[in-house]
């Protein structure tokens, strides 16, 4: 089964940084675009930031000039780098992809499991 591993949460003061990790592993696949979601509670999941396969990014207003999402084709892994963290960045984080298995038309849209990300004040 195709899967996505997270890492990279973990708790940071108000100002800090902290970098998100997601492999995309299960077998061969073409990999398209991948992404990072939050969700914190009592609101509903949105997008953080999103990388195509050809290297175009989008970024929630909310985050623009302080993460940055890069991809390691290579290795099928994205990276969210996320800088000058605020208490409202507290959230669960959730990484999403879309891949094909080789050998096959269905495009998979797969989910993370999610990595807290918790920033104090």
């Amino acid at each position: 089964q195709v899967q996505l591993v997270e890492s990279g949460g973990g708790l940071v003061q108000s100002g800090g940084s902290l970098r998100l990790t997601c492999a995309l592993s299960g077998g061969p696949f073409s990999l398209f675009d991948m992404g990072w979601y939050r969700q914190a509670p009592g609101t509903e999941r949105e997008l953080v930031a999103r990388i195509t396969s050809g290297g175009n990014t989008n970024f929630a207003d909310f985050v623009k000039g302080r993460f940055t999402i890069s991809r390691d084709n290579g290795k099928n892994t994205v990276y969210l780098q996320m800088n000058s963290l605020k208490p409202e960045d507290t959230a669960v984080y959730y990484c999403n992809a879309r891949a094909v298995p080789i050998m096959s038309d269905n495009i998979l849209e797969v989910w993370g499991q999610g990595t807290l990300v918790t920033v104090s004040s």
